[in-house]
């Protein structure tokens, strides 16, 4: 026996019809003839926003929709496709900042937990997907955010296990496109995980081993820290809105595309990129 109840989501309409027109584009771009799906756009959006938003399971939205669990998967991910296809990328995203006269931007990697894996890691004994800093499974993911903490992009996943540095090298356009960014007199600011390229990174002063820091150095510490503290509110943001990106159930490889859905989603429902 089961009870049924009436739940509402917390996202505009408007929200609402945005990722049903890409479906209906997506639906259209592959030649699906009317009345081939088991959902309509709007009954597929609303299944890809509660998952997202709720982190409903699949069985459950399966269930919902009186479709089987590999309907329910296939049209999740064609939803996450579509929207991270729509995700802003790293030049436009930096020249929207320029034109909205951000004075900095900031830099942050966040692990997007996972319960699915063992992948070998390329040292012996070491899974892959393990961030023995936070102690878990995961995929880290770059997150550039505006003075007040809006997120403006994020990267594509990599392996848990690599140090902020350590992904940020890997994704080659990163750097290139924030040399090019404080060329222009704007800093990019990062925590001290991002010591290994101070040279674009603007950090805080390291205490050396047994000395002090100057004077001079606690007061720039203390004003980056506080500009650093506020650009990390990004990734509280996504992850408090998105219930979904708190523990990804998915194949960890997707969380790159994931994490882009959700931005797109946060900028249409808010109405706001920069």
């Amino acid at each position: 026996m089961s009870v049924t109840y009436t739940a509402g989501l917390p996202v505009r309409e408007r929200t609402v019809v945005f990722v049903a027109s890409l479906l209906d584009a997506e639906r259209a771009r592959r030649g699906t003839r009317a009345g081939r799906r088991a959902l309509t756009t709007v009954r597929q959006a609303v299944l890809v926003l509660r998952w997202f938003l709720d982190a409903t399971r699949v069985a459950q939205l399966a269930s919902d929709n009186g479709i089987s669990r590999s309907t329910a998967y296939s049209c999740l991910h064609e939803g996450i496709d579509v929207l991270a296809s729509r995700s802003p990328k790293l030049e436009p995203a930096l020249l929207a900042a320029k034109m909205a006269g951000h004075s900095h931007v900031s830099i942050d990697g966040t692990l997007i937990e996972t319960d699915r894996c063992r992948t070998p890691g390329p040292t012996k004994g070491v899974d892959l997907w393990w961030s023995g800093k936070h102690g878990n499974h995961g995929g880290n993911i770059q997150v550039l955010t505006a003075p007040d903490g809006w997120p403006l992009w994020t990267s594509e996943v990599r392996p848990g296990r690599e140090h902020d540095t350590t992904a940020l090298r890997e994704h080659a356009e990163i750097l290139p496109a924030l040399a090019a960014w404080i060329a222009e007199n704007r800093p990019a600011h990062g925590d001290l995980g991002y010591e290994g390229e101070a040279s674009t990174i603007t950090v805080a002063f390291k205490k050396p081993k047994g000395g002090q820091l100057t004077e001079e150095q606690k007061k720039h510490n203390k004003a980056h820290n506080g500009k650093r503290a506020v650009g990390e509110r990004g990734n509280s943001r996504l992850k408090m809105t998105f219930k979904a990106l708190r523990n990804v159930s998915l194949c960890p490889r997707r969380i790159g595309k994931i994490v882009a859905a959700a931005l797109m989603l946060l900028h249409i429902d808010h109405n706001r990129t920069t």
